[in-house]
């Protein structure tokens, strides 16, 4: 990794559920470490994340509590949106091709469109952070680790 320049760190689904709704999970300490480090630094995730966190989230707010978490989401977090979070923009255009190509890799439709809202915006010394590393690790072009491997390789 290229120490003089931060890298960019892309932020799964599943490390922001944790944080919202798993709060007895056993990782739970070290999401939260995580996330602090994230508040103070900044981090990146996509639309296709966001829309995912507020569907899961559907279940138990009203539409008002929806449209104000997906709003509050990028400050409450220290995170950039990519490629948008306007909410009267269009989702990224994907070609059916590059998707396929992802799901060829063995990934679920939603970690694929994932993998190809984030594409444009990697650069040689990003990172992604999940819980399923191994569900990543061979479908991106950056190190895939989890909130504690990150947080050791702080140390």
């Amino acid at each position: 990794m290229d120490k003089d320049k931060k890298p960019l760190i892309f932020i799964d689904t599943n490390v922001f559920l944790l944080d919202l709704r798993y709060t007895n999970d056993v990782n739970y300490k070290h999401n939260r470490k995580f996330l602090d480090n994230i508040m103070i630094n900044g981090g990146i995730t996509s639309i296709i994340n966001l829309l995912e966190v507020c569907g899961i989230l559907s279940y138990n707010l009203n539409q008002q509590q929806l449209k104000e978490f997906f709003y509050y989401f990028p400050q409450r977090y220290n995170l950039e949106i990519v490629p948008t979070s306007e909410l009267n923009s269009t989702l990224p255009e994907f070609y059916i091709k590059d998707i396929m190509e992802t799901i060829y890799q063995k990934s679920s439709f939603g970690d694929a469109m994932i993998i190809n809202a984030i594409k444009p915006h990697i650069t040689k010394n990003s990172l992604f952070i999940t819980w399923d590393a191994k569900h990543f690790k061979d479908a991106l072009p950056i190190r895939v680790i989890t909130p504690i491997e990150f947080l050791k390789s702080l140390s």
